[in-house]
């Protein structure tokens, strides 16, 4: 008896982090629809959702690799405005120029972060916290004189097939890196456990450096269709990305801890659900302060049913 009470609470608990994520997310579209009596699911309204996914969940798709191994990254919205930076500076020759230097900008702040992480064997919360302000500082120092402008030819790519087709290309490249190759296994070995993943041929140290620098260029994307939506970037740009992605990521399932529970949808389900809630809440909640009360509830809500106790640990 006891052991067929123990196998259907571990199924319960295996069906809720399956599926729970996407229950979660047509729960809280359902619900936030009847609420604001069908205004969220208006075309004029999922357009303006939509422009708020690309850059989000472009920046995801880099922090879950970094959250696989075990980490966490607090610098991504400074690395995305420092880049941005980088892109409109480099547009005034080049677009295809520009993405490559944004591209290779965020690669270079995703290795400083990296090697201080490896090198130093410092926690990767600390480190992008450090490198947080330091970027951000630099976005800050460089727009004193006002925003820095793009070229006006960037203005002309602001189409949503556009940023549609770009999305998607950084999600399958993703993908087929997450599931066909031995990355992607290495990332899942070393979340859940170091010591292991030496023993099964992976180098974690390396490995997480790369995780980084990948994290960074992913981001470093990301920051040319952030320019192509705002046109110009000021010393905020990016502010609070940091905080979005990680919301984002758990709402979709992702385990704090990393490891092989790490399910490649936990991008897109909690990406599109975090939309979902920052449409709807202030449709709902005029007030900013009720707004962030609900967002608190929520997030603590699909924390305490999804996290694993069992495999918690000290985020390396």
């Amino acid at each position: 008896m006891a052991d067929t009470v123990m196998a259907n609470r571990f199924k319960l608990k295996s069906t809720l982090r399956n599926f729970g994520p996407l229950l979660g997310f047509v729960g809280i579209l359902v619900l936030f629809s009847i609420l604001t009596g069908g205004k969220i699911i208006q075309p004029k309204n999922l357009s303006l959702m939509l422009s708020q996914v690309f850059v989000l969940m472009i920046a995801s798709t880099g922090v879950f690799f970094v959250m696989t191994v075990g980490g966490l990254d607090f610098s991504q919205g400074s690395i995305l405005g420092l880049a941005s930076i980088i892109f409109c500076w480099v547009s005034q020759f080049s677009i295809p120029l520009a993405v490559l230097a944004s591209v290779a900008a965020g690669a270079a702040m995703g290795a400083f972060n990296g090697f201080f992480h490896v090198k130093f064997k410092i926690a990767s919360f600390i480190v992008t916290m450090c490198s947080q302000y330091f970027f951000r500082g630099l976005c800050k120092y460089i727009t004193t004189a006002g925003p820095v402008p793009a070229s006006i030819e960037v203005l002309s790519l602001d189409k949503t097939w556009f940023k549609m087709v770009l999305m998607l290309i950084v999600l399958i490249v993703a993908f087929i890196v997450w599931h066909y190759t031995r990355v992607g296994f290495d990332l899942r070995a070393i979340g859940a456990g170091e010591t292991a993943a030496r023993f099964s041929g992976c180098r974690p140290d390396f490995t997480k450096f790369i995780v980084y620098v990948a994290s960074g260029a992913i981001t470093g994307f990301a920051s040319f269709i952030n320019v192509v939506r705002v046109g110009s970037i000021t010393g905020t740009a990016g502010r609070q990305l940091e905080t979005q992605i990680l919301i984002a990521l758990v709402l979709g399932g992702m385990p704090i801890s990393g490891g092989a529970r790490a399910r490649f949808s936990n991008i897109i389900i909690g990406t599109l659900t975090y939309c979902v809630l920052e449409k709807s809440l202030p449709m709902v909640f005029p007030v900013s302060a009720t707004q962030q009360l609900v967002k608190g509830i929520i997030f603590l809500i699909v924390v305490a049913l999804t996290i694993d106790h069992e495999s918690l640990k000290v985020i390396k």
